[in-house]
């Protein structure tokens, strides 16, 4: 399953197109910002979809009962870019246990390239509901290995998935290791550079909101 915001209006088109703008995203508060944006507003998305339990609330005046989440959230983030993605989840699921995950590229000089896992920070997984949050899914292959390498922290009782931009490949690459996950995705593009580079896309997505890599 997947849900695309792009595809209806709303005010997350406006921080999806400064995202992609090559004039406005030169602001690195305001690139990291709008990562954010797109954290908030996609967990919202996603939290409509998650299972509820009533409970009691005294206010000043009386009892309340109040639907909430029910669930142990978990969110994961693969760094770098995740950061500033996964706080904008962070501040809508503010009690949610956390999980780091290091991976990169690692070039070959035919251009090809493999993915690389450095460093895996996780809590228990077993009976959660793991939400990942990967800004660019270009061809799955880090979201995959990701999970692949989180298998062994237990098995969550669901998948999310969150990017802002994703490309039709790497949609495939994921639902096919991974077809119970649920996608939450800013837009959709269809291209793919030979070097795996998202068309239009937004760039380097961790060199726009930290700096170009040494």
């Amino acid at each position: 399953m997947r849900t695309v915001l792009s595809e209806q209006h709303s005010i997350a088109n406006q921080f999806i197109a400064e995202l992609r703008s090559a004039a406005i995203q030169k602001d690195r508060m305001r690139f990291r910002r709008n990562l954010e944006r797109m954290g908030e507003i996609l967990g919202y998305e996603l939290s409509k979809s998650l299972a509820f339990k009533s409970i009691e609330v005294e206010t000043p005046l009386g009892l309340s009962y109040v639907d909430v989440p029910a669930d142990r959230l978990v969110l994961a983030t693969i760094l770098r870019a995740g950061i500033p993605f996964h706080q904008g989840l962070l501040n809508y699921f503010d009690q949610a246990d956390n999980t780091f995950v290091s991976a990169y590229r690692r070039q070959h000089k035919d251009g090809s390239f493999d993915i690389q896992m450095e460093y895996v920070s996780s809590c228990d997984l077993n009976d959660a509901v793991l939400v990942l949050a990967d800004p660019m899914l270009a061809t799955g292959a880090s979201v995959n290995l990701t999970l692949k390498h989180l298998e062994r922290f237990g098995t969550p009782k669901a998948i999310h998935i969150t990017a802002v931009i994703a490309s039709t490949a790497g949609l495939e690459a994921v639902a096919r290791q991974y077809p119970q996950a649920h996608l939450w995705l800013g837009a959709v593009d269809e291209e793919l550079t030979g070097k795996a580079y998202i068309v239009p896309g937004l760039g380097d997505a961790g060199d726009l909101a930290f700096g170009d890599k040494f």
